[in-house]
């Protein structure tokens, strides 16, 4: 019995553990570039990139030296009670270097995105007990989004199936829409008509909570698994300035985003934005050995380390906070990232990928639009173009697409009824030309 038919003893995340809904297993044997190979030794385009993480390709052998010699070195360490090890000072000090001009001074590490977003929710609070408001205890952020899934995360997210089988959540969590041009309860298709929308109701919703209430906006600059939805331009800009005003901290999260996949080392400063609260994760090691870091600015880190009584004590943290392994894989990576100007690649090659499936919009009824902003696209299915009415997923015309796309070579992702498309950043024009060419043949087939 090989791997494809032996019984599984583990549950696939994002999926029914309900006998009988498990199809076909796609078991990768191994990865080497831009490509994966599954355990029959198919070779596959990876436009998954993993899962939005594996920036910089599989098996780069610059990543693999890192981590061999950090574990004939030191292949643990924790950093509680005043501990540290070398890896440790010098990522957070590189991350500081490269987040200069946000203003980031502090950094806790965690094991993954889920894990700095839990991170930045807690210590938002943290920073306004410091501050002298303890009663700023909500968070607002945006329907569609998508924050992992810690029950802070999993709170503050936009999508009803990551809450429904979990109970009461966290309290204090509000909604806004999501600034998307395709689908708005305004039905608006001008962008800068929309950001007035959306920041009238935000100034709404504060007005209403009390901003002395308020201790965060969260957003993902460019939502990743709501759909790949990128705001107008203005957006971020006029979030920021809405913020200020209120004195509400400021939060972006850059899991998918950060380290180039927008085409800006940040999604944030590619809309010319700084944060108050960085999360990042997925690309800061690019999938090697697991790592999340969230960053601070002076503001934040400035109140908690001079807060009074005990609102400077940091108690919280993971076993694995600053693991060697994870620290070391990271600065190769980031090596490689700066070395390679890979967010730029991800913006050439990504407007280049754009442009080549922007065409299907009309040659497909199915298409109803297409979509992204440097490496992260997405063609979204719909039944009926002009009332723009999505697809039942349960039919399964995406799931169908991506894997007759895979048998032809391309790895995508269905997710409902829209196709996502994640490559790592060191995807070239001619790979870029085939995932383009083997999409519109998957949609010939429909």
């Amino acid at each position: 019995m090989n791997d494809q038919q032996r019984q599984k003893r583990f549950w696939h995340p994002m999926g029914s553990a309900a006998a009988g809904h498990c199809g076909s297993t796609v078991v990768i044997a191994r990865g080497d570039g831009n490509y994966i190979f599954d355990i029959e030794g198919h070779r596959t385009l990876d436009a998954v990139g993993g899962l939005w993480n594996v920036n910089v390709g599989h098996n780069r052998p610059e990543v693999k030296s890192a981590i061999a010699r950090q574990m004939d070195e030191l292949s643990y360490c924790q950093t509680f009670d005043g501990v540290a090890h070398p890896r440790v000072y010098e990522l957070a000090d590189r991350l500081c270097a490269m987040f200069k001009q946000e203003d980031m001074q502090r950094v806790m590490f965690g094991s993954g995105g889920s894990d700095a977003v839990e991170t930045a929710l807690k210590m938002a609070r943290q920073y306004w007990i410091a501050a002298g408001e303890p009663a700023r205890t909500k968070f607002l952020s945006l329907r569609n989004g998508y924050h992992g899934v810690h029950f802070g995360g999993t709170s503050i997210g936009g999508s009803g199936v990551f809450q429904y089988n979990h109970g009461p959540l966290l309290p204090g969590c509000v909604l806004l829409d999501t600034p998307w041009l395709y689908r708005n309860p305004w039905r608006c298709q001008d962008p800068d008509e929309l950001v007035a929308h959306c920041i009238g109701q935000m100034e709404e919703t504060i007005a209403f909570h009390g901003a002395h209430t308020i201790a965060a906006f969260i957003a993902e600059p460019v939502q990743g698994a709501g759909g790949v939805i990128v705001p107008p331009a203005a957006y971020w800009d006029s979030v920021r300035r809405v913020c200020d005003r209120s004195g509400i901290l400021l939060i972006a999260d850059e899991v998918v985003t950060g380290f180039g996949r927008t085409g800006s080392m940040l999604g944030s400063r590619g809309f010319g934005v700084a944060p108050d609260i960085l999360c990042l994760a997925k690309g800061i090691s690019a999938g090697y050995v697991p790592l999340g870091a969230t960053m601070f600015n002076h503001r934040v880190a400035h109140a908690i380390e001079n807060g009074d009584g005990f609102s400077h004590t940091i108690m919280h943290g993971y076993t694995y906070s600053g693991h060697p392994l994870a620290c070391a894989a990271a600065l190769a990576v980031l090596d490689i990232v700066e070395r390679e100007a890979l967010p730029a690649n991800a913006g050439r090659v990504g407007q280049h990928l754009f442009e080549r499936l922007l065409p299907l919009k009309r040659e497909f009824e199915t298409v109803g639009d297409v979509r992204g902003k440097g490496l992260m696209l997405a063609l979204e299915l719909v039944a009926d173009k002009a009332g723009r009415t999505p697809l039942d997923s349960a039919e399964g015309v995406a799931a169908r697409i991506a894997e007759t796309a895979r048998k032809r070579g391309v790895f995508v992702r269905a997710m409902t009824n829209k196709i996502v498309i994640s490559p790592p950043l060191t995807l070239t024009l001619d790979e870029a030309d085939v995932i383009a060419r083997t999409l519109r043949e998957a949609l010939q087939t429909e």
